[in-house]
């Protein structure tokens, strides 16, 4: 990630409809976190479309921001970690491993870049970038605790000696879990290790070209809003309650999906697109 990277604060501003002041303090964190992942939708649409994925952050800043579009992890939450630095703050990328919805044997590839902030003494967790779950606001980096946010109330929780990164037992890990229902899901796994540069390149080049990354068979967006969640699995349109209660429709065409696309998530493609992966061919 380029620290002489200098991003257009007011255009990114304008585009999460974010107008209070700024400053690197919790109430700018949390405001801004919520207002991205309102505004700024995950999706993997690019992907499908056979195009190239830059990490760069002019790419990002272009892509998301000035031809408002959306992304997924490497996409969105480098481009937070580019405007946060900006601001003020004191901001890691960290790596991880998505977990939602996920067997732990075998392991999912740690294929996930998301942030630490720390603030005033204290580290919190950022990730707008992890789809239909990403938080609604900084998570405080405390075990067992249960912390409230816009939406889904949420934790960390430790499995192994856990006593700090240098200090952790071999296969000590931290889990990000966000409560559906009455259940705890997990959301992500993580150690607190640092995700340089290079590791963001490479997991990036693997996650939107690998023929066995998710991603290349399945089409996902998503985003926030007030009373909950939006989210597009292949042809399954979903809203979610902060409380889990689900409504679900079926899109029957191609016509259907880009106007969901448009309408839903403030996603513009021309008439003749086609998103191609198995996922809609299995769906129809």
């Amino acid at each position: 990630m380029n620290q002489a990277f200098q991003p257009d604060l007011d255009a990114y501003l304008e585009r999460i409809r974010y107008t209070d002041p700024v400053a690197p303090d919790l109430r700018t964190l949390n405001g801004i976190v919520s207002a991205h992942v309102a505004e700024i939708p995950f999706e993997n649409l690019d992907i499908l479309l056979g195009r190239p994925i830059s990490v760069a952050h002019h790419d990002v800043e272009r892509k998301l921001v000035h031809e408002r579009r959306g992304g997924y992890c490497f996409e969105q939450n480098t481009l937070l970690h580019g405007i946060l630095q900006h601001i003020g703050f004191d901001v890691t990328p960290i790596s991880g491993r998505v977990m939602y919805q996920k067997p732990l044997d075998p392991l999912p590839s740690r294929t996930h870049l998301f942030l630490l902030v720390t603030l005033d003494g204290g580290d919190w967790l950022v990730d707008v970038g992890v789809g239909g779950l990403s938080p609604t606001s900084a998570l405080r980096l405390v075990l067992d605790h249960v912390q409230s946010t816009p939406l889904e109330r949420r934790r960390i929780v430790s499995e192994g000696a856990w006593r700090g990164l240098d200090l952790r037992a071999p296969d000590a890990v931290l889990y990000h879990q966000a409560l559906i229902g009455d259940v705890w899901e997990n959301v992500a796994q993580f150690t607190l290790e640092k995700m340089h540069p290079i590791d963001v390149e490479l997991a990036n080049w693997y996650t939107s070209t690998h023929p066995g990354s998710h991603f290349k068979d399945r089409l996902t967006v998503a985003r926030s809003y007030p009373g909950g969640r939006k989210t597009l699995l292949n042809r399954e349109f979903k809203l979610r309650s902060p409380g889990g209660e689900v409504t679900s429709r079926t899109l029957g065409s191609d016509r259907e999906i880009l106007h969901v696309l448009a309408t839903e998530f403030g996603l513009d493609f021309p008439a003749h697109s086609r998103f191609d992966c198995p996922g809609l061919v299995q769906s129809v």
